[in-house]
């Protein structure tokens, strides 16, 4: 009786949730171990489903990992639409424009969820792959379509736009504010790698 009453009180959860589910889980674990490292029993396991469920849905790992990098570029664009939107030129800072604000956001974005920056690199180094270099081009194409849309600006100033977005990837990566030459977390670098080999230098080989 009891087992009867679990089995019809059990709620089934849609196929779209549980798909909804696993790219989430697929935006964390392929932005820790990328696309080759990454076991699909581990985003499985996360969701709570058996691996061939998973197969089922996308077909592949590399459909998942697809899946999860155009979620990554879905949020960008969402990031882009809701600065745009929020935007207001007449109680902005006077250093302030649309493009400043939608960096701005873009930033935020990169500081408060790192698991969508690191997936972007991740897609980045795939790219050997024909298929997802394909893919993520189309993924690229579409985010610069979509600013184009939001902002009346030249091709050189997108172009601009997304070479900043770029740098900032960088530094976001390596866990910096800034990345100018003779910048001080980089003068530091460099005199502390000089010191070193200087030491290195000095010191008597083996056997001598």
């Amino acid at each position: 009786m009891t087992t009867t009453s679990a089995k019809t009180t059990r709620q089934r959860i849609p196929a779209a949730e549980r798909r909804d589910a696993l790219i989430d889980a697929a935006v964390h674990e392929f932005a820790h171990g990328g696309l080759h490292g990454t076991p699909v029993d581990k985003i499985a396991r996360r969701v709570g489903v058996a691996q061939p469920y998973v197969f089922s849905l996308f077909g592949s790992k590399k459909e998942l990992f697809l899946a999860a990098v155009e979620r990554g570029f879905e949020l960008v664009a969402a990031t882009f639409t809701r600065a745009a939107t929020e935007f207001d030129p007449a109680n902005a800072p006077p250093d302030t424009n649309l493009h400043r604000a939608m960096g701005q956001a873009y930033m935020e974005m990169l500081d408060s969820d790192r698991d969508y920056l690191m997936l972007q690199l991740h897609a980045y180094a795939a790219c050997d792959d024909e298929e997802i270099r394909d893919r993520v081009r189309a993924f690229y194409a579409r985010l610069v379509a979509h600013v184009e849309s939001l902002w009346d600006a030249s091709p050189e100033e997108i172009d601009d736009f997304f070479r900043y977005g770029m740098w900032l990837n960088v530094a976001a990566a390596l866990g910096v504010q800034d990345l100018s030459a003779g910048c001080d977390w980089m003068r530091a670098e460099a005199e502390s790698g000089e010191a070193a080999a200087a030491e290195a230098a000095a010191a008597p080989t083996a056997g001598a």
